[in-house]
């Protein structure tokens, strides 16, 4: 069996209901997942926008949610979860907000892609304090034994 990440809020490919954006509510998306390898031992999600500013002349990557240290043996986050009911061990990045938690879409223009990646890793990682995406990924290399991807989208109104 593969890693699989999926939403009961919006399919694969499919638009992100405006409740998980700067439109709405603002809160993270229930995020379930399956197929974990078998010598996991820790978890860890980046969601980020490559669409950034425009879709049609993107400039950058905008990291919305770092989380690591996921327990393996957690099947998934519920709707608008906040950093006390992570699961224990759970350690909260820092997102380009220049804060820890989740920041919702919020395109200034156009439909973006919201990539929800998960990653299957052979190590709890040591503490990083509140890093960057760009440092996460840096500290899980040669330590990923699996990685799956939901892709969402959303434009505003």
């Amino acid at each position: 069996m593969s890693l699989n990440l999926s939403s009961t809020a919006f399919a694969h490919g499919g638009a992100i209901p405006a409740t998980y954006t700067c439109d709405g509510r603002d809160v993270s998306p229930p995020l379930g997942w399956s197929g974990i390898p078998e010598n996991t031992r820790s978890l860890a999600l980046i969601v980020d926008d490559p669409d950034a500013p425009d879709p049609a002349a993107p400039q950058r990557t905008w990291v919305h949610w770092v989380l690591y240290n996921l327990s393996p043996t957690t099947a998934g986050l519920p709707e608008a979860v906040a950093m006390a009911d992570l699961p224990p061990g759970t350690r909260e990045g820092t997102n380009d907000w220049k804060r820890t938690g989740y920041g919702g879409p919020c395109p200034p223009i156009g439909r973006h892609r919201y990539f929800h990646k998960l990653y299957a890793l052979d190590v709890v990682l040591a503490p990083l304090g509140a890093p960057t995406k760009t440092e996460l990924e840096r500290a899980m290399q040669g330590h990923i034994l699996a990685q799956a991807e939901l892709v969402g989208t959303y434009q505003r109104p």
